[in-house]
């Protein structure tokens, strides 16, 4: 099995209602998102994917969450914009984005040392 993993970074702001903290209160973050594709086979070329391709598809894929307030989005309405969420969200829709390609995992760091890895 080959898997392989693409980074980007996005810069956004969220707060989480209800929490019992200091992130109850707007404040950002630099988010680097970290997604992983998995292959039993490699394409005609030698390749699971061309890097540049996923590329440029996760960074096309992740322009409406960039300096933006994830509250504000539609998706977060009703799901609070945790780090976790955030995840499960970009799986669901960048998922979509590589087919036949399949998205193994989507890892998403709200800062050096912390993250979350969602897998579907």
């Amino acid at each position: 099995m080959f898997e392989l993993t693409v980074c980007e970074e996005i810069a956004a702001a969220h707060f989480l209602p209800g929490y019992q903290g200091k992130c109850r209160q707007l404040h950002g973050h630099n988010w680097k998102i970290e997604i992983s594709i998995v292959a039993g086979q490699l394409d005609e070329s030698g390749m699971v994917m061309d890097f540049k391709e996923v590329k440029k598809r996760l960074k096309a894929f992740l322009e409406h969450l960039d300096h933006v307030c994830f509250n504000d989005l539609p998706a977060f309405q009703t799901t609070p914009p945790t780090t976790e969420n955030l995840a499960k969200y970009i799986f669901s829709g960048f998922s979509k984005e590589l087919q036949p390609h399949k998205l193994k995992l989507v890892r998403v760091w709200e800062s050096q040392r912390s993250c979350i890895t969602y897998h579907g």
